[in-house]
């Protein structure tokens, strides 16, 4: 993009705790801004509603005005978002992403000293997850058991496919596309050679879906292959050098090493080795599982960032969800919102921004200045609010 000095962005509060943590975010990634940049460079914020309150003000939960200054802007920064009952859309994530075309959800998974974790090494967790975004069981192709529709389906599939399905299943249809498959791919692939990473995994369950998951893999093979082949080299091509019998993550000087995992092995070693892996690349349901998991070993969901990318759109987001049970109490860690901040500003390129804003979080947090999901498990934190932190890294990153 050809960013300006003073590009808009757009900011959705979201429900919940969402208008609670939007406001902190905003203060330090303008901190960050002014001190990256002096009065050079700046935000200019532009609000836009989306679910519960935009229902009941426009009689949308994702009103035409919101998408048309997301389109406008290019860039937007969400809270999180409550899907009204009756509303006609089954998750408005979903539907902001498929109209969007934002294919790509990355989410970034990586341990700041000082916050609880249950893992005795959470510092060798360093990952970035590519989940494919708008295909999968995702895509909304399903029929309620006992209606017209599922029956048509089910009868279809048992008399002309030679299935076996109940009459009385409720029925869904899983597409994995090609064109789905290989952009998220190759974005990942993009990814790791930009940043310097080390591997890109592709992980599936092509053991048992062969058609979809397991195409998902060989399309990865191929995008490596045919558009990456100078820079990248394949786990099973390691095999018969010097690197022995398995990938140890040793790799190649300037090289890529593209590999793949069953997706249920691949939890495992999140746990097990997860200083062998760098960049994931996974199909929509697998990708949203492994996240929040991901996301658990260096403290939780509270510090998880997050982008929904697209070729033209982007929109970062807090990757937690409303928590209803908390909303102004002050209680809500807006660290999330503050971590995908970062990530925009690293989008519109302002790098030397976005390293002031995480070193200031980090700051903060091996300070023991903790949020209370988190305080209460660290011997002698120091617990602040939603504001108080939302100041604490604004202060760090001025």
């Amino acid at each position: 993009m050809s960013v300006p000095d003073r590009p808009e962005v757009v900011f959705i509060p979201g429900d919940g705790i969402g208008p609670e943590v939007m406001p902190p975010a905003i203060e330090a990634i303008d901190a960050a801004v002014r001190g990256a940049y002096g009065g050079a460079r700046a935000l200019r914020w532009t609000e836009a509603w989306a679910g519960k309150r935009a229902m009941a003000e426009h009689g949308s939960p994702l009103p035409e005005p919101t998408l048309a200054a997301i389109r406008r802007a290019r860039v937007a920064l969400k809270g999180p978002l409550e899907t009204p009952v009756g509303g006609g859309i089954r998750s408005l994530n979903v539907a902001l992403r498929k109209i969007l075309d934002l294919y790509a959800c990355v989410r970034p998974v990586r341990y700041y000293p000082g916050v609880p974790s249950p893992m005795r090494h959470p510092e060798r967790v360093d990952l970035v997850l590519f989940r494919e975004n708008t295909e999968d069981v995702y895509a909304g192709y399903e029929w309620q058991e006992g209606t017209p529709e599922a029956l048509r389906v089910i009868r279809f599939l048992n008399q002309e496919m030679a299935c076996s399905i109940p009459e009385d299943s409720g029925v869904g249809i899983k597409p994995m596309s090609v064109t789905g498959s290989k952009r998220l791919i190759r974005m990942a692939i993009r990814y790791a050679l930009d940043r310097g990473r080390r591997s890109v995994t592709l992980v599936h369950k092509g053991n048992i879906m062969k058609y979809t998951e397991g195409a998902f893999r060989r399309w990865g093979y191929e995008v490596a292959a045919r558009e990456f082949s100078e820079h990248t080299v394949t786990e099973a091509e390691l095999r018969g050098r010097e690197h022995g019998s398995d990938y140890d993550g040793v790799t190649p000087p300037g090289a890529v090493v593209v590999n793949d995992r069953i997706a249920d092995a691949m939890f495992q070693e999140l746990i097990l080795r997860p200083e062998r892996y760098d960049v994931l690349a996974l199909s929509n349901l697998n990708g949203d599982y492994m996240s929040d998991a991901a996301a658990a070993l260096v403290g939780g969901l509270g510090l998880a960032p997050g982008a929904n990318l697209g070729d033209e759109y982007a929109v970062f987001e807090a990757t937690h969800g409303t928590a209803p049970d908390i909303a102004g109490q002050d209680r809500a860690n807006p660290g999330s919102l503050i971590l995908s901040g970062a990530m925009m500003l690293r989008h519109l390129g302002w790098e030397e921004a976005a390293d002031r804003l995480e070193a200031a979080v980090a700051r903060v947090l091996a300070a023991r200045r903790l949020t209370p999901d988190l305080a209460p498990r660290v011997p002698g934190a120091e617990q602040l609010g939603t504001r108080a932190f939302g100041r604490a890294v604004a202060a760090e990153a001025a």
